[in-house]
């Protein structure tokens, strides 16, 4: 068993309870999962110079990472690749994520997952699967000629993933309840993005079990007085889980604030939508045929579309706290604690007994200075 004591500094998320920020202490490790400390001396003690501890981030939709991205060449070196990409910004488990494409390259994708997690890829944990069952009304940058409806052939196609979670971003007025039923019956978690679906719709599809909003407030049916839309729906509902895109230009800070007001803070998770800029010099990339640049700090097309984002986790958590106006427990919870619910990953999201010990220290500044994955450091910045 290895054992450390963290000094000089507070560790965020014994609990995942958005109120959470006890005082220093032990945190022992055995076989890479969190244990009660014992009493003999700690193995190394590791001062945290006045920062903080935080358990690992997952992030439910990553693209791209380190010059790569996912439906170029949806492999395991893919994966790995990526998934060191964004390791040094705290991400410890993430879904890599397959824009709208062909089945045939659905099936490849999920197939790479699963060699992916057999061969121990650090922090792959499933697939996101962002379409390709949207609406064209709201395609944003996806390729609407790859767009279809839900049948029966796609939904054993989706439920067929062996390892880890499948997460589904669909539109639900292009398939019926009793189709999101089957999903989730299979195991698979759905949620509703680039879609035009009314109030009652979306609300329908909620109660059929669609659990998520994909980028909430993005490439979907707005809030407006008289029809109430995606984001109307989202924000009346206290249970599903909203991914959000912090990084002040894809959603305003006002906007963001606003829906924190409107339901539970723990049920807001903190995603990236990752492009293969982040963690990469080149700040330019080809999508489907499409050249897609940086500019101000997101992802967009040469008509301005956006694109997908140049964020990592751990701006996204700094962005929180400032944009959102929450302290770093909350932000915290959005990092961790609420997409390893999502995602029915009872084995980290916090710092509780028998939880994988992935683990993040940042400095006073929120910046990060160390990861851990299942116990093992990952990444020292320096």
């Amino acid at each position: 068993m290895n054992s450390f004591a963290f000094v000089n500094g507070t560790i965020v998320g014994l609990t995942g309870d958005p109120s959470d920020r006890p005082p220093i202490e032990r945190v022992a490790i055995e076989q890479g999962v969190i244990v009660t400390g014992p009493a003999s001396p700690p193995d190394q003690i590791i001062d945290l110079e006045g920062g903080y501890l935080l358990p690992g981030f997952i992030d439910t939709q990553v693209n791209g990472g380190g010059g790569l991205l996912f439906n170029d060449s949806p492999t395991v070196e893919t994966i790995r690749g990526i998934g060191t990409a964004h390791r040094q910004y705290g991400t410890t488990s993430f879904l890599p994520t397959l824009i709208s494409d062909d089945l045939d390259k659905v099936d490849m994708a999920m197939r790479a997952v699963e060699q992916a997690i057999e061969a121990g890829v650090p922090g792959v944990v499933g697939i996101h699967l962002e379409g390709p069952f949207l609406n064209s009304a709201r395609k944003g940058t996806h390729d609407p000629a790859k767009f279809r409806r839900m049948d029966d052939d796609a939904i054993r196609l989706l439920s067929s993933l062996q390892r880890g979670r499948t997460l589904v971003t669909l539109a639900p007025e292009f398939c019926d309840d009793d189709q999101i039923g089957r999903l989730t019956e299979a195991g698979v978690i759905v949620a509703v993005g680039h879609s035009d679906a009314d109030y009652a719709r979306t609300r329908s599809a909620f109660a059929a079990g669609m659990s998520g909003v994909t980028h909430l407030y993005n490439a979907m049916s707005p809030l407006n007085h008289r029809a109430a839309g995606v984001v109307g729906a989202t924000l009346d509902n206290d249970t599903v889980y909203a991914g959000i895109i912090v990084d002040g230009q894809h959603v305003s800070p006002p906007a963001l604030r606003i829906a924190l007001r409107a339901r539970p803070h723990d049920r807001f998770m903190l995603v990236t939508d990752a492009m293969p800029t982040v963690g990469n010099a080149t700040k330019s990339f080809t999508l489907q045929g499409k050249t897609i640049r940086v500019e101000n700090g997101v992802c967009v097309e040469e008509n301005g579309t956006l694109a997908g984002s140049d964020l990592d986790m751990a701006t996204a958590l700094r962005n929180a706290m400032a944009m959102m106006a929450v302290p770093i427990s909350t932000a915290a919870v959005m990092a961790s604690a609420a997409p390893a619910r999502f995602l029915h990953l009872a084995d980290r999201g916090t710092f509780a007994q028998g939880q994988r010990a992935d683990m993040v220290w940042l400095d006073a500044d929120h910046q990060i200075r160390g990861v851990w994955q299942g116990g093992v450091r990952a990444f020292t910045a320096g």
